[in-house]
C-alpha cells in the first residue's frame, strides 16, 4: 500500500497545476504557428520532466511503486499517441488555423485530466469495493482491443459524434472562425464559432480514450496516485508531442494493431489478478514484465511501420475505430463547420 505525505501531494498538485497554468498562459499570449525545433524544444522538456519526477518518486517510494509509474506513464504515451490521430482528424476536419491549435489543445488537455481525474476516483473506489471489477476491466479492455484491431484501418467520424451535434441543434454556430474566440456576435445575436465545436469534439474524444486508458493503467497498478500522475504526466506533453508528430503519424501504419495487443495484454493480466484472488494457483503477470512487454511491442511496431512505408510510401496509418464506420473510405477535402 503506497502512503504519501501531504507534502509529496501538494508538491506534486502544484507541479501540474503551474505547468498547465503555464501551457494555457503561453497559448493565450502567443498564438502562433508552432514549428518543428519549437516542438522538439517542449516533447524534450515535458519527457524530461516526467523522467524526473519518476526517479524522484522512485527514491521516496521505492523501486517497485518506480516501476509501476513508469509502466503506466508509457502505456498512457502510447495510447495518447492514437488520440493525436483522432486530434489530427478534429483539426482538420474543421479546419483550425494554426494559430489556435495550441489553445485548442492546451484546453482538450486540461479537459482529459479532469475528466480522468473523476475516473480514477471512480475506478478505485470500484475497485476498492469489488474485486469483481479487474474482471470487468479485464474484459472491457480485452473487447476493445478486439474493436481496436477489427476497424484498425478505419478512421472516426468526428461529424457524426453524437455530442457535436446534439451542440450544434442546440447552439447556433457560425461558418467563421473570429480568431480565437469560442463565442462572437452577430447582429447583435451571440453565437458560437467553429472552434467551440471543435472543444466539444476534442472533450468527447476524450471520455472515449479515457474509459479505455484508465482501465488500462489499473492493470499496470493498482494505486490511485500512480494512475494520475501517469495520465497527468502523459497528458502534459501531448500538446508539443502533436506539432512535433502530426506530420509523421501517417507512418505509424501498424499502431492501431499494436496498441490492440497492449490493451489485450492487459486486460488478460486484469483477469488473471482477479482469478488469483479466488484461485491463489493461477498466475500473475508482474509490473517488470508488463514494462517489457510493452516497450518490446511498441519498439516492434514503430520498426516494422517504418520498414513498410519506406517500402511502399502509398501505405496510410489511420487511429482505428471501436465501431465500423461506412465513410471511412471517403476522402473529402476539409471544410469549417
Amino acid at each position: 500500500m503506497l502512503e504519501l505525505s501531504v507534502l509529496w501531494w501538494t508538491v506534486t498538485i502544484v507541479l501540474i497545476v503551474g505547468l498547465l497554468a503555464f501551457d494555457l498562459i503561453f497559448a493565450a499570449a502567443r498564438p502562433h504557428a508552432v514549428g518543428f525545433k519549437e516542438a522538439v524544444g517542449w516533447s524534450v522538456f515535458y519527457i524530461l520532466i516526467a523522467v524526473a519526477f519518476g526517479l524522484a518518486f522512485m527514491w521516496y517510494a521505492g523501486a517497485d511503486f518506480g516501476a509501476q509509474y513508469f509502466a503506466g506513464y508509457i502505456v498512457e504515451k502510447s495510447l495518447s499517441v492514437d488520440n493525436l490521430f483522432v486530434f489530427v482528424i478534429i483539426m482538420t476536419t474543421f479546419a483550425v488555423p494554426e494559430a489556435h491549435q495550441h489553445k485548442v489543445l492546451t484546453f482538450g488537455i486540461i479537459i482529459a485530466l479532469i475528466l480522468r481525474a473523476i475516473f480514477i476516483v471512480v475506478g478505485a473506489a470500484l475497485l476498492d469495493l469489488f474485486a469483481v471489477m479487474f474482471l470487468l476491466f479485464g474484459l472491457l479492455l480485452i473487447f476493445t482491443a478486439i474493436q481496436l484491431f477489427r476497424h484498425r484501418d478505419q478512421d472516426p467520424d468526428v461529424q457524426e459524434n453524437g455530442l457535436v451535434k446534439l451542440t450544434r441543434k442546440v447552439i447556433p454556430v457560425t461558418t467563421e472562425y473570429d480568431g480565437g474566440r469560442l463565442f462572437t456576435r452577430i447582429d447583435g445575436k451571440k453565437l458560437a464559432t467553429p472552434l467551440f465545436i471543435v472543444l466539444i469534439a476534442i472533450g468527447s474524444t476524450d471520455l472515449l480514450f479515457a474509459l479505455d486508458s484508465i482501465p488500462a493503467v489499473f492493470g499496470v497498478t493498482a494505486e490511485p496516485y500512480i494512475v494520475f500522475v501517469a495520465n497527468a504526466f502523459a497528458l502534459l506533453g501531448l500538446r508539443a508531442l502533436f506539432f512535433l508528430v502530426k506530420g509523421l503519424l501517417d507512418r505509424l501504419v501498424y499502431l492501431s494493431t499494436g496498441l490492440a495487443i497492449i490493451l489485450a495484454f492487459i486486460g488478460v493480466k486484469l483477469v488473471l489478478h482477479w482469478a488469483h484472488g479466488i484461485w491463489p494457483g493461477v498466475p500473475t503477470v508482474s509490473t517488470n514484465a508488463s514494462l517489457v512487454v510493452i516497450v518490446v511491442v511498441l519498439a516492434i511496431t514503430t520498426v516494422a511501420s517504418l520498414i513498410k512505408t519506406k517500402n511502399d510510401p502509398s501505405a496510410k496509418a489511420h487511429p482505428g475505430s471501436l465501431r465500423a464506420n461506412p465513410h471511412s473510405d471517403e476522402h473529402s477535402s476539409p471544410r469549417p463547420s
